[in-house]
């Protein structure tokens, strides 16, 4: 170094460090020395050639499905829908048949009251195809199978029909379900059978339900299809007085009285019976045929020219 001249000023590490040997840009760049020196010297990014070699992943293939189905379908409910039901043998589904035409020639009827002679007509002749399917069976009356309630569809009898009448030209009264309850399981020889007639009053009494007319009478089996019934008695019962009559009785802005619950008390458990049968008098009574009868229709004429009768099981009256 020429006398005057600076000398840099570098640190002392930078001056005793050796000089740095460029790295090539890419780390797959590998020295031309040949082939043996080449397979010794790898980038540590490449595989080593002694390594083993890796397992291929197996793909996993996709399963057809068993059986396709619509867009949009449910397929928890495709697993849960029921499988279909098998076909009923043909006497049976005869049978079916001719109840349902039955039952839907009697549907606009209102029970029989506002039915015509042409549809009476029609009627009776779908009442007899039913009463065809039990004509070759000579087994006795199933009491077990007649015990229960059942509701009525259907009467020509005239005695159920002035009730329909009744309540057709007094606004205030109100019909409604009429049922006729058996009580016979574990017999063998006969019952009891109770005839319901569901009543109201408008705002007095609740609607259609607010009271109970019955019509009791015992029974006895005469044949495999005719009973004879001996009525006993006419009992009024379950009286339900409408919301306004027990304001009007009770009021609710108002403390209720002892009075006014003793009200409320005897109207609630209020049975009225009038026996028809004594030791002085004797019992009415009728003869009914039974002409058909399985686990759901009932169907009874009053012999006589009383009418004819159809009736569904229906649930049990409380």
């Amino acid at each position: 170094m020429a006398a005057g001249e600076r000398t840099p000023n570098i640190p002392l590490a930078r001056q005793n460090r050796p000089a740095a040997v460029p790295r090539p840009r890419h780390s797959s760049f590998i020295p031309s020395q040949g082939v043996e020196a080449q397979q010794k010297w790898r980038s540590p990014l490449l595989p080593s050639a002694a390594s083993p070699p890796r397992r291929r992943r197996r793909r996993l293939r996709r399963r057809p499905l068993a059986s396709a189905r619509p867009l949009g379908a449910d397929p928890v409910s495709a697993r849960s829908s029921p499988r279909p039901r098998s076909p009923l043998p043909p006497r049976q589904a005869d049978a079916e048949r001719r109840k349902h035409e039955l039952l839907r020639a009697v549907q606009e009827t209102r029970r029989g009251f506002v039915a015509g002679p042409d549809q009476r007509a029609a009627i009776e002749e779908a009442i007899v195809g039913v009463e065809e399917l039990s004509a070759g069976e000579g087994a006795a009356l199933d009491l077990t199978a007649l015990d229960g309630t059942w509701r009525l569809c259907y009467t020509s009898a005239s005695d159920v029909l002035v009730l329909f009448e009744a309540a057709e030209r007094l606004p205030l009264l109100q019909v409604g379900q009429i049922y006729q309850k058996f009580e016979c399981k574990d017999q063998s020889d006969g019952g009891i059978v109770r005839n319901v007639v569901q009543w109201s009053i408008e705002n007095l009494l609740e609607e259609q339900e607010g009271a109970t007319l019955m019509v009791s009478a015992k029974f006895v089996v005469l044949s495999k299809r005719n009973i004879f019934l001996q009525f006993e008695e006419v009992a009024v019962e379950n009286i339900k007085i409408s919301e306004q009559l027990q304001a009007l009785i009770a009021p609710a802005i108002l403390p209720r009285s002892f009075f006014s619950l003793q009200i409320l008390q005897f109207l609630k458990t209020f049975r009225a019976q009038v026996p028809v049968s004594g030791p002085e008098r004797r019992s009415p009574g009728g003869l009914y045929y039974l002409s058909y009868l399985d686990r759901d229709m009932l169907l009874g004429r009053s012999v006589g020219g009383g009418g004819v009768f159809i009736f569904t099981r229906a649930q049990p009256l409380l």
